[in-house]
């Protein structure tokens, strides 16, 4: 719909605020050719989510070029806005608002961008403005003068990459992925890396994939979780590419670098993007590779609507611009794995042979001959298998430790009946920060120096649970004379030195040894598996593979020791059988009709609010099939962590699932979509938070 179309049943006088200002009939000369510009809005309110028609001046007619920033006259009001294009004329019966200033001569949105951000929008049911919010880095001035005067402008015709296959020799067709991107063409793969570190490691491996693109004259986005994963792969590319070639796109950087590299990869002036989530949008040109490592890590979600993941963004672009497309990580997610059973993807793994030699050897403490040999190692933090292997690996490098928990003492229980210590004031859990310290709520921060149990009336506390500094202190005394590293919180590592120390980190902070640790031990995994969330199993499994991933083969005496009870997810482990638990569990997904079995699409907000959403999604004419979709609630939402809400606020805040087939989703999403519009436009209810697919609702 055009902004500027004349449609009786909107021009009521409470919705005249959605529309441009009107021009006068006598306004400034037009541009001779293309007049009028579409223009979007930055603007996150649903029933602005469209383009809208302005004229273009005489003035600008040269410089106002679809993909430029402007602002425009909106409801009395100055707006921000990209052209999406110029044409030459429109269907508004009335004169247009003339565009009221250039911004910017640099087309930050292309046509490619624009096209992917309307395709995110419309899968996640948000707006395009937010999409873009993400795909296009803030300006700065400074920056683009640098553009104008030509300081971009780099000679990457006659770029030779070092497009070194060795480690990819060791997977099986590994090889002839290479050769069908070397050829100009766009294979899609799932990878099953096995090594975290050296020159075998994951980095090496993306690094090959990209410079072999790069050697076909194509370019490639890589997108990593987080800073360290980041640095891990620019240092395999700069042995690989040259340095100019490549560029960062990470809000960690700060504005102008991120800025000054987006416009490098729209200049052409590099020809590889990688970086975090906003890194899937980077204007490349002639792009013929897109990458994303280790997709089941929550960082790869965005955090602002429409909370689209980076690996269905990269799925969407491949598609879009027929590129090709590698998904990478130590485990498999139940998402690759659904696309390697529909023969979308092809799995690279390394034959069983490989494996062995190359991982390091994995013991569990819950096996029934470690039982026997120590009868209290199901209760005990450190079991006697897991002193041993700390103790030998000590005599050989580093030795990983893995928690569940960061802090201290993160939980307190009632010693008398084990209840779990609350907090007077607010009913958040107590723990302590140190062994010094008084318990406090973790929630409002008050102090309970007089506690007492509402349930026994004990006054006594025990810990619950034992926190990276907690065990960092035991293992201290365990193991005297010996370093005590520690990554968690604020404070994670990117690496440690080879040197001999106990490295105790939280699931998801270990850092890298540049020779991989000579052992590992994952504490707290009951704790892990236990956690009441449809894929605690799944991302389990994805820590526990990327933790053992950094330990050196078993032939060099790697030893990784669990300790958890006797599980699939531990089987896995052991069998270092990854895609066999990933099908495993995207076939009880199947069964129960549970994601990514499905879609499902998560409506929050006050009771009534989505009641009235769920009321009007149903009586959607143009869906048909909403009737039929799976639906569960409205409930109320469970808060975990932070502020405690007050009782009315959390009576209020309710939750309605719907599980949609995926031959339903694009009606459903579009459906949704309008619905959402339509609410905001009429303000018939308040609004409610829309989500797709999010990891944490289940």
């Amino acid at each position: 719909m055009v902004g500027h179309e004349a449609q009786p049943s909107l021009l009521q006088p409470s919705l005249l605020q959605g529309f441009p200002d009107r021009a006068p009939v006598n306004g400034p000369p037009l541009a001779p050719e293309n007049p009028v510009a579409r223009v979007v809005l930055e603007s996150s309110v649903p029933h602005l989510d469209r383009p809208f028609d302005y004229s273009v001046p005489a003035d600008l007619a040269e410089t106002a070029v679809a993909g430029v920033r402007v602002k425009v006259k909106f409801n009395g009001q100055e707006l921000n806005g990209y052209i999406a294009e110029r044409r030459a004329d429109s269907d508004v019966a009335h004169p247009l608002t003339p565009l009221h200033k250039l911004v910017s001569p640099v087309a930050v949105l292309t046509p490619a961008t624009l096209e992917l951000a309307g395709t995110v929008a419309a899968r996640y049911a948000g707006t395009l403005s937010d999409v873009l919010r993400t795909a296009i880095p803030p300006r700065v001035a400074k920056v683009e003068k640098e553009l104008l005067a030509g300081d971009f402008d780099a000679d990457i015709a006659d770029l030779k990459p070092a497009t070194d296959a060795h480690a990819w020799a060791s997977y099986a067709n590994g090889a002839a992925y290479l050769q069908h991107l070397a050829s100009g063409g766009s294979p899609k793969a799932v990878l099953t890396a096995l090594q975290g570190f050296g020159l075998d490691g994951w980095p090496a491996l993306v690094a090959s994939a990209v410079a072999t693109v790069r050697a076909s004259g194509r370019g490639a986005v890589v997108v990593v979780p987080d800073y360290r994963d980041l640095e891990q792969l620019e240092d395999a590319l700069a042995k690989v590419l040259p340095t100019s070639d490549v560029a960062r796109l990470t809000a960690d950087d700060g504005q102008t670098p991120r800025y000054r590299n987006f416009l490098r990869l729209l200049s052409g002036a590099a020809g590889v993007a990688i970086g975090t989530r906003s890194a899937a949008y980077a204007p490349v040109r002639d792009l013929g590779l897109v990458v994303c490592w280790d997709d089941g890590d929550d960082l790869h979600i965005e955090q602002r609507a429409p909370y689209a993941h980076s690996r269905e963004v990269l799925l969407l672009r491949a598609e879009q611009e027929n590129a090709a497309c590698l998904m990478a990580a130590h485990s498999r997610s139940t998402e690759l794995q659904r696309l390697v059973e529909m023969q979308w993807a092809v799995p690279i793994e390394a034959p069983r042979t490989i494996v062995r030699a190359t991982v390091p050897r994995v013991l569990n403490t819950a096996d029934s001959f470690e039982q026997e040999r120590d009868p209290l190692a199901r209760i005990a933090r450190l079991p006697g298998a897991a002193w041993r292997a700390a103790k030998d690996g000590l005599e050989r490098g580093p030795v990983l430790v893995q928690v569940a928990r960061a802090g201290y003492a993160p939980s307190l229980v009632c010693e008398t009946c084990r209840e779990l210590a609350r907090c007077n004031a607010c009913q958040g859990p107590l723990a302590v920060s140190s062994s010094s310290a008084m318990p406090a709520c973790r929630w409002c921060s008050t102090p309970a120096p007089q506690w007492r149990c509402t349930h026994c009336s004990g006054t006594k506390l025990r810990r619950g649970a034992a926190g990276v500094m907690r065990t960092a202190e035991e293992l201290g005394r365990a193991f005297p004379g010996k370093a005590v590293v520690t990554s968690s919180g604020e404070h994670v590592k990117a690496t440690v030195p080879d040197a001999p120390a106990l490295v105790v980190a939280t699931v998801g902070a270990e850092p890298v040894a540049p020779n991989g640790y000579a052992a590992a031990l994952l504490l707290d995994g009951n704790s892990l598996l236990r956690r009441e969330n449809l894929r605690a199993g799944e991302d389990t499994v994805r820590r526990w593979f990327n933790a053992a991933s950094l330990v050196k083969p078993a032939g060099q005496g790697g030893l990784v020791v669990i300790t958890a009870d006797d599980t699939a997810a531990t089987g896995a482990l052991l069998r270092w059988d990854a895609s066999g638990y990933a099908s495993r569990e995207l076939a009880l997904r199947k069964e129960l009709q549970l994601p990514p079995a499905v879609r499902v699409a998560s409506v929050t907000g006050a009771r009534a609010d989505v009641v009235h959403f769920s009321d009007a999604l149903e009586a959607n004419a143009e869906l048909a099939s909403a009737a039929k979709l799976r639906k569960a609630g409205p409930a109320p939402v469970q808060l975990f962590g932070g502020a405690q809400p007050s009782a009315a606020e959390s009576d209020a805040e309710v939750r309605t699932l719907y599980f949609i087939p995926y031959t339903d989703a694009a009606e459903t999403t579009r459906a949704m979509r309008a619905v959402k519009a339509a609410n905001a436009a009429k303000r018939t209810a308040g609004p409610v938070q829309l989500r797709l697919d999010g990891v944490d609702v289940l």
